[in-house]
């Protein structure tokens, strides 16, 4: 893989995303990770590859700060081909609207949302002497199909797959953008759906099923498929996909 690949990642110290970068650097791409913490395992193994910032994603005007400055456009520089990937993301608030508190909502609407949203333009525009920029949204079945008590998870992940249909319609050249939906994974998000009260999750009982029959991917797996995706010529030819369909 070129060295001239140079990747930006949001939440990375656990499931699909910290398979997405060790992915990456894998591949001898150099890594710009985001999260609230640090992932100390990653960075032993790729020294020097791995650089990281610790940020909450649901503090906007942090991230408004950060952006402003040069840490990105620094990374960047000199790249020939630079990725985003919009990975980080939260379920709750879980529950019909009357169990929903409004602090939870902003903050599931910040990281799910604004965040994404403002990454990709600040990525965008650090990296306009890139011969190739590339972004793709962490999506989810939830933002094509409603289910009870996720309005919000199926909205914020619907919203980031119609800001993919809408760039998608500007059409610029150099910038490839996609809203790719992993699969079902096994992560953390797995369990914390499967200790949802039933009230609050009607539908819970699907999520068992799928954990008791074996039929949830590794993120391992799932990380593979993404990053061959967007790193494949395919990648931009639809706004949306999803990596179970993909061959």
């Amino acid at each position: 893989m070129s060295p001239s690949i140079r990747a930006i990642v949001t939440g990375h110290t656990r499931g699909l995303g910290a398979a997405l970068v060790e992915q990456l650097l894998s591949q001898g791409v150099e890594v710009l990770a985001i999260s609230r913490k640090r992932n100390g395992a990653l960075a032993a193994r790729h020294a020097g590859k791995l650089h990281e910032m610790e940020l909450d994603l649901a503090d906007t005007a942090a991230l408004a700060d950060w952006l402003s400055g040069e840490t990105l456009s620094r990374f960047v520089s000199g790249a020939g081909r630079v990725l985003l990937v919009n990975n980080a993301g939260m379920l709750a608030p879980v529950g019909a609207l009357a169990d929903q508190e409004p602090a939870a909502v902003a903050r599931a609407v910040s990281v799910n949302v604004a965040a994404p949203l403002m990454l990709a333009a600040a990525v965008v525009r650090a990296s306009e002497q890139s011969a190739d920029t590339r972004i793709v949204h962490i999506s989810s079945g939830a933002a094509r199909n409603a289910y009870p008590g996720w309005s919000i998870y199926c909205a914020t992940k619907a919203a980031l797959d119609h800001h993919a249909r809408a760039v998608t319609l500007d059409g610029s050249r150099a910038l490839r953008i996609c809203s790719v939906a992993p699969g079902v994974v096994d992560t953390d998000m797995q369990a914390e759906i499967r200790g949802t009260d039933l009230e609050r999750f009607p539908m819970r009982e699907r999520f068992d099923a799928l954990k008791r029959d074996g039929q949830l991917a590794t993120p391992e797996e799932s990380a593979r498929k993404v990053v061959d995706y967007f790193l494949s010529d395919a990648f931009g030819d639809t706004p949306t996909a999803d990596v179970r369909d993909l061959a």
